[in-house]
């Protein structure tokens, strides 16, 4: 069964510690003890910063990794054209079940964050501070942070710094989905192509980016692009903060030099000898397989060139007695649960994606196959958010990385390894994707093949070549509610019911009165 990760799990290092220096000392660094073991930090100006992260050659440390530098003059540029104060968030919404690193720096070294953010919002002068969040943890130790430094939102402040709680999910941590919430919206993407460094918070240029990123800035700051760049490689310098979990006897995060052997750090963790196959980067990730993972170095460059991906640094290895395929299928299952159910290409295609995997596991055989690559291509590049895109993605390389498991279950009775669940999920679905008790049921008695709740509800069901429903019950999550009911009371032919709560099925219509003994109703 697969178990969550705790927030803060055990932290290591290899070789010298930079971000995660100090915690051999305390578990949370506070003001004090932050200013012993980093030393104070002078305020650089705009076009200063904008050099030393592009002499670090700092990017992105939350899966994208866009250059900081060109970000950061983009927003002073759009601020300055505007005539308006930017605003400067940070995204520590880490809500990927396979990743806790930011989540460690937020509950562990939170002033080496906020040193980062503090240092572009002084360099771009900003005035508005906001930290996103999604756990009870890293919102307290946000706020104790605030008030070790005498933050405050309070008017008049000369910086206005707010935290921005929102829930667990994997599309909070969208950037787009955080800006929103920020302007008191729901963390749902808009499904709009802005970009932030033009209009973000309160339609401000915004300059954001995640935890990670901005103490990397930090420890550049403190440093000097020299010192820093002694570290790591030439090309990619300084180190990486990986989450290492999967089939690992020690789950961790681990601060390391870039150019590390991948196999290294496995090894560290406690991974099997030779994996089956390592997901890099996270559920948005890619697999390599068991040889490429071998060869391998911790670097972006070289991730992307055996076929992987750095991304959000989450590693997982997959030893050889569990099913590569029904471990990702568990993980598509959850991916389609995570849709914000607001556009097609994830409210439909990644639950159709799911189904096509599991009917590939099930020994559908080659059309099944066939059909599973269809929708994943129909998915990708069409969404209001990347999240179809790096669901797509995920389910594209696990069907390209384990060809002969992919064989055994297309064109034969399966690989016979059993599902182990060793890839974390969170053990709480999100409220709107819990299934929420009932039932969408077809009477195949009154049924008569029109196919309306097939367009209705498409996520729960599908018509099959007959041109009916092809399954008697569907489970209804809660999103999908008020369409299950829509699609009950417009069925022309009443063969739809909602079994397993009263309050949910539709009214009936008010009987007409009775009438006096010896009276009979008109027809008209």
């Amino acid at each position: 069964m697969n178990t969550a990760l705790p927030d803060v799990p055990e932290v290591r290092v290899v070789g010298l510690p930079q971000l995660t220096a100090g915690f051999d000392l305390v578990e949370r660094l506070d003001l004090d003890m932050h200013l012993k073991v980093h030393g104070p930090l002078e305020p650089m100006a705009g076009e200063q910063l904008a050099r030393l992260a592009q002499a670090v050659s700092l990017r992105g440390r939350g899966g994208a990794g866009f250059p900081f530098a060109k970000k950061l003059r983009a927003v002073a540029e759009s601020a300055i054209r505007r005539g308006v104060r930017p605003v400067v968030v940070v995204n520590g919404s880490e809500d990927e079940p396979a990743c806790r690193k930011d989540t460690v720096l937020l509950n562990r070294a939170p002033h080496l964050i906020l040193d980062g953010a503090l240092l572009v919002a002084e360099a771009l002068g900003a005035r508005t501070l906001v930290v996103g969040v999604t756990r009870d943890s890293t919102e307290a130790s946000i706020r104790a942070a605030f008030a070790e430094r005498g933050l405050t939102n309070r008017r008049g402040a000369p910086l206005r710094a707010r935290v921005q709680r929102n829930p667990v999910r994997m599309v909070t941590g969208e950037s787009s989905a955080l800006i929103r919430s920020a302007d008191g919206g729901p963390p749902m993407p808009p499904g709009r192509k802005v970009r932030a460094s033009d209009s973000g918070v309160g339609g401000a240029p915004t300059l954001l980016s995640n935890a990670e990123t901005f103490a990397q800035l930090a420890i550049a700051a403190r440093t000097g692009p020299e010192r820093y760049c002694r570290t790591g490689l030439h090309d990619e310098p300084g180190t990486v903060l990986l989450t290492l979990s999967g089939a690992v006897a020690r789950p961790m995060v681990l601060e390391v030099p870039s150019g590390v052997p991948l196999r290294y750090v496995l090894q560290l963790a406690g991974a099997p000898p030779l994996p089956q196959g390592v997901l890099t980067g996270g559920y948005h990730g890619k697999w390599l397989d068991g040889v490429g993972a071998q060869d391998a170095i911790v670097s972006r460059a070289s991730l992307e060139a055996c076929g992987g991906a750095l991304g959000a640094g989450a590693i997982l290895p997959i030893g050889p007695d569990t099913c590569p395929l029904g471990e990702a299928l568990k993980v598509a299952q959850w991916l389609a649960a995570e849709s914000a159910g607001q556009c097609g290409p994830c409210y439909l295609g990644l639950p159709a994606a799911a189904r096509g995997l599991e009917d590939v596991l099930n020994g559908g055989g080659p059309t099944a196959l066939e059909a599973l690559r269809e929708v994943t291509r129909a998915v990708k590049r069409r969404g209001a958010c990347k999240h179809p895109d790096g669901s797509a993605a995920f389910i594209e390389s696990t069907i390209s990385a384990f060809t002969d498991d992919l064989a055994a279950h297309v064109l034969g009775a399966g690989c016979g390894r059993p599902v182990r669940g060793v890839l974390p999920l969170h053990t709480e679905a999100p409220a709107s994707a819990a299934p929420s008790g009932k039932r969408l049921a077809v009477d195949w008695t009154l049924c008569q093949g029109h196919g309306l709740c097939a367009d209705i509800v498409p996520e729960l069901i599908q018509l099959g070549p007959d041109g009916f429903p092809s399954v008697a019950e569907a489970a209804v999550p809660r999103y999908s509610e008020a369409n299950a009911v829509r699609a009950v009371r417009r069925c022309p032919a009443l063969a739809l019911r909602i079994e397993g709560d009263p309050a949910a099925l539709p009214p009936r219509p008010a009987a007409p009165p009775a009438l006096p003994p010896g009276r009979s109703r008109a027809r008209r």
